[in-house]
């Protein structure tokens, strides 16, 4: 037989066993983990932008919102911004507000003052100069106008 092909056995009583890795021990992730640049950071830190106080989520725009949600239909017991029944809020910036509305009939019985109630809560909001309601029939209201909400309170979801 050949020298180099020659199998050498080694013949071991016992064998140590590995030492037991032990809690304290171990790193922990905090300790090794490097956080990387995270590409939200950047987003995430920005401010939102000031929106102008007239345009939609502006705080007069918003005001005038809340306004119009506290005026109730008195036949319906749900507010006229929920009911479908504006169809346009615009606020310029020297506070003057113009809100397009409708009724759910001309023959309503509050033709007549709803939309003087309606200016009046408007002009009353804080930044707003003048109010000014733009009563119209076209296009004519109608239930799918509603919110989801006002459709449940009525019960037609």
């Amino acid at each position: 037989m050949n020298e180099a092909g020659k199998i050498e056995v080694e013949e071991v009583s016992a064998v140590t066993p590995p030492p037991r890795a032990r809690v304290e021990d171990a790193e922990t992730p905090r300790d090794t983990f490097e956080r990387k640049r995270d590409y939200l950071d950047g987003f995430l830190s920005q401010k939102p932008s000031d929106l102008p106080a007239g345009e939609p989520g502006g705080a007069t725009y918003d005001a005038i919102i809340d306004a119009l949600k506290e005026i109730y239909d008195p036949e319906i017991p749900v507010n006229i911004y929920d009911l479908g029944l504006i169809y346009n809020v615009e606020v310029t910036t020297d506070g003057h507000a113009v809100v397009t509305m409708t009724l759910t009939t001309p023959h309503c019985p509050v033709a007549e003052s709803m939309p003087g109630e309606v200016e009046l809560r408007v002009g009353a909001v804080p930044g707003v100069g003048h109010a000014e309601v733009n009563l119209v029939w076209d296009p004519p209201w109608d239930p799918q106008k509603m919110s989801d909400e006002a459709r449940l309170e009525l019960g037609m979801l």
